[in-house]
């Protein structure tokens, strides 16, 4: 029985200083550095066969400290289809003077809808256009040949995947927030259907 481990980043400079972060390519911090290695010692229950990331580095080193957790070398996909979603004018901005200046419940409405975008940027929704074809075609290829696999990405990329394994309405999916390098477990059938779920 395949399994699906998806993780996001640990905490970058970014997350730290609570601004809109997107696809401007900053760092870990010490703490999320720690938190990768964490996820790395929760996975070792799990063999892995193959990796995915993001073009990014927060994404990409997260995954490299798992992996020196796990003591392995996976072979290991990059795609900008699994980059976090495009915050467009709201990337670097700090997220309460945001709120300050907008108000609370359209920041909120722009962080989590599913179809609304910020200015000049992506909704999940079209972040899930990017993603899901990459996921379905990719992920769930590696899947369909029985083999189990590690993708590490971002809040937005890996929720737009959570949504659809857990069927989620745009509704439901407003509430979703997936913690920083919290691995979330999906056992899959070959034909990827969701046989069980878990959240170390």
């Amino acid at each position: 029985m395949p399994v699906l481990a998806l993780v996001r980043h640990g905490q970058s400079l970014w997350n730290l200083e609570d601004r809109f972060t997107g696809w401007v390519d900053v760092p870990l911090t010490v703490k999320g550095e720690q938190e990768a290695r964490d996820a790395g010692t929760k996975l070792r229950a799990y063999s892995f066969d193959v990796a995915y990331t993001s073009t990014l580095q927060r994404a990409q080193n997260t995954l490299k400290l798992i992996q020196e957790s796990l003591e392995v070398s996976l072979p290991t996909i990059r795609d900008e289809a699994l980059n976090e979603r495009h915050y467009g004018d709201l990337q670097g901005l700090n997220k309460a003077r945001t709120a300050e200046k907008f108000g609370a419940d359209q920041v909120k409405i722009w962080r989590r809808s599913y179809d609304i975008p910020p200015p000049a940027g992506e909704s999940l929704e079209m972040t899930a256009a990017r993603t899901l074809p990459f996921f379905e075609r990719c992920i769930l290829g590696d899947i369909a040949q029985g083999k189990n696999v590690l993708v590490v990405a971002h809040g937005n990329s890996n929720r737009s995947i959570v949504m659809q394994l857990d069927g989620l309405t745009k509704e439901q999916v407003l509430e979703l927030n997936l913690g920083t390098a919290v691995p979330y477990i999906y056992e899959l059938d070959t034909a990827g259907t969701v046989l069980g779920k878990s959240v170390l």
